[in-house]
């Protein structure tokens, strides 16, 4: 029987790729973690998942090295030459039963390992008694509000958190799938309509983190990584948290509702309306002329500007009928606005915004 054992090539080519190998291996344990691709950890079990990550980069890359290596070594060792017949055969291996267990058994336990490095990690992120602070995120088009225990309502623009204090995060969402990232904590999860998905973590550094939305939900998508995460001593935290308790004293927990019937219009506040335009209008309508949109039509002078067409229900643009578009919604060839129970606006929000618009001219 013919045989071909390896030759000088064969085992000098293996000492290289080892050689490259470790000097794969080598760099991703020991990079520091201030790369631009690799933020700091600001939260347990943070440093886990970087663990992990750099036990999968590190043992990819030497899988690929000799892979690659391999490959290349063989095509140039049995490549056909010249001096080869036209009818030439290369050299035939099978039937190696070690060579056959040895690439099956391998796999098969480096599979198995990863499963269980991964596992006891993601018993921390989803399994683990809940403890600490409980907060919810709910997402929406475009942008993300917090409700904290014993707190009236939601908190928009920043997450507080107390530094060292274990966190149960729940997300969910109010009309499309978003997903709630966090890159210096290595958190990230779906934000589905009807579902609740819970993460857990520990923030352990003080510092300002920023919150992505990584799911494609709507025109406004790309707007979705202005909020911040704020981790904070505990006196610090304690005082926000007491702040905004005394100012949502007298906010309903629940949502608002569809009212029925006109708004009064009367006592709004522009500088009121002007806040909550910035939060909940500004993804999509710009502070310009109508022919300048976003999603919707620019709304600078809509009820001022003699030129101004009616509005997108046909309506001549006067405050009564701009109220009725925020409270009733509107879905046309232009696209979809949600009405007040979406986009979580009260009566009192209705009227204040409509001071604010009726106040640009």
């Amino acid at each position: 029987m013919e045989t071909n054992k390896p030759g000088r090539g064969f085992w000098v080519t293996t000492a290289i790729l080892a050689l490259i190998s470790t000097a794969g291996i080598l760099y991703f344990w020991m990079i520091p973690t201030v790369e631009p691709w690799l933020p700091p950890e600001g939260g347990h079990p943070g440093d886990q998942v970087d663990w992990l990550f750099r036990f999968m980069a590190s043992t990819a890359a030497a899988l690929y090295t000799f892979v690659v290596g391999y490959i290349v070594y063989f095509a140039i060792a049995y490549r056909r030459r010249k001096s080869d017949p036209p009818d030439a055969l290369g050299f035939h291996v099978h039937d190696n039963t070690k060579l056959e267990v040895t690439w099956t058994v391998l796999p098969t336990l480096f599979v198995v390992l990863l499963s269980i490095l991964s596992v006891r990690i993601w018993y921390v992120l989803q399994v683990q008694p809940n403890n600490g602070l409980v907060v919810e995120s709910i997402g929406r088009q475009w942008y993300f509000t917090f409700r904290y225990p014993n707190v009236n309502g939601e908190v928009a623009n920043e997450m507080h958190l107390p530094v060292g204090v274990p966190v149960t995060l729940n997300v969910t969402s109010q009309d499309v799938i978003h997903s709630f990232w966090v890159p210096d904590m290595r958190l990230k999860a779906d934000m589905v309509p009807g579902m609740i998905n819970t993460i857990r973590f520990t923030p352990t550094r003080v510092g300002r983190y920023q919150i992505i939305c990584t799911e494609f939900c709507g025109t406004a998508h790309s707007t979705m990584d202005k909020q911040i995460m704020v981790v904070e001593t505990q006196a610090q935290y304690d005082a926000w948290y007491h702040g905004w308790q005394v100012r949502n004293a007298n906010v309903s927990n629940a949502l608002p509702t569809v009212s029925t019937g006109t708004i009064d219009l009367a006592g709004g506040n522009a500088a009121a309306g002007q806040a909550l335009f910035s939060q909940k209008c500004s993804a999509c309508h710009a502070l310009g002329p109508f022919t300048q949109r976003i999603v919707g039509p620019g709304l600078r002078g809509v009820l001022h500007d003699p030129t101004h067409p009616n509005l997108v229900d046909g309506d001549p643009a006067t405050p009564a009928n701009v109220a009725k578009i925020l409270q009733n919604g509107y879905t046309g060839s232009i696209g979809h606005m949600p009405n007040q129970s979406d986009n979580g606006l009260s009566n009192k929000d209705i009227t204040n915004l409509v001071a604010y618009l009726n106040s640009l001219r």
